[in-house]
């Protein structure tokens, strides 16, 4: 089984460079980031081989949170080739973040 990738500084970059990635910002108290999480879990079972299912904790990873603007958790972005596409703030339901996976593929 396939899990999520823990970005960090160090392998942000590089993951996300090639292909399409979905980078979950959560952060350890935040409710609704405890509520997606099973949802990113199954997308990253899913999507394995085809999309970078990707997490980053805004606690540990201030300096990300801050280079991509993101004030409120969870904030997931949606990026081809190392380009923001797409961003959805929120608890959001599993098929509307396979929409937007299936739509850069």
């Amino acid at each position: 089984m396939a899990g999520y990738i823990e970005l960090t500084a160090d392998n942000f970059d590089s993951t996300v460079g090639t292909g399409v990635s979905l980078v979950d910002f959560w952060a350890p108290w935040c409710g609704p980031c405890r509520m997606i999480a099973p949802v990113i879990d199954e997308l990253a079972t899913e999507f394995d081989g085809k999309a970078n299912i990707c997490k980053v904790n805004t606690d540990e990873q201030q300096d990300l949170a801050v280079k991509y603007g993101v004030r409120s958790v969870p904030t997931i972005l949606f990026m081809k080739d190392g380009e923001i596409v797409d961003q959805v703030i929120g608890a959001q339901s599993k098929q509307a973040l396979a929409d937007k996976i299936n739509a850069q593929l």
